[in-house]
């Protein structure tokens, strides 16, 4: 079949005979053979061949089919995005990760142990005369209690006329002691105290 041209009349009458009495060129089904005869067509029979029209509309069809069956998976396989689930999965297991890491960090910081603010103070604690007695002063200055106060050395410096004056160092938790505080309650001793002054400070 395949030396006869279906551009001549008599082919095409032949093939139109043939098609009278049976379905497909081979078999039941359209097969390679039906596909070889379509091409060589080139286009549908004209109206007067009705056995090939209703041959030739039967493959075209059975052709169509997987066609677009084809495009439909092709179509299909566009509208999957076959990474989108894994970079999904990458970015939950990135944010566990970045929670996880949060979590460890701030319980890391919760256990650390706080740092204790504190300043060390130098105070200057002038005696009203030269007879008020500097052994009770310095031991009433120190006999002061407040929570975050720790007394250091002391010393008895001379001011003139006579006249010393009470240097008492300190160490105070900034938190608990306030230096204003702290020097109101030395001025409470008036039998003793005339002044006090802040000689120094220095945070640590």
């Amino acid at each position: 079949m395949s030396s006869i041209t279906f551009e001549s009349p008599i082919a095409l009458q032949i093939l139109n005979g043939f098609f009278e009495n049976n379905q497909f060129v081979k078999g039941t089904k359209a097969s390679e053979a039906d596909e070889a005869v379509v091409k060589a067509l080139g286009s549908a029979p004209a109206s007067e061949y009705a056995n090939i029209a209703k041959w030739y509309s039967t493959v075209s069809k059975s052709d169509a089919a997987p066609a677009a069956a084809a495009a439909a998976a092709a179509e299909e396989d566009d509208d999957i995005d076959l990474f989108g689930s894994d970079d999904e999965e990458v970015d939950e297991e990135a944010e566990k990760l970045k929670q996880q890491r949060l979590a460890e960090y701030a319980a890391k910081k919760a256990n650390k142990p706080k740092t204790i603010a504190k300043t060390t103070v130098t105070l200057d604690v002038k005696p009203w005369d030269d007879e008020t007695s500097m052994e009770e002063l310095t031991a009433a200055v120190k006999g002061i209690q407040m929570d975050g106060l720790l007394w250091g050395g002391s010393q008895l410096v001379a001011i003139g006329y006579g006249i010393k004056k009470l240097q008492i160092n300190c160490v105070v938790e900034d938190d608990k002691v306030g230096i204003d505080d702290l020097t109101d309650k030395i001025t409470e001793f008036e039998d003793y105290v005339q002044s006090v002054d802040v000689a120094a400070m220095q945070k640590i």
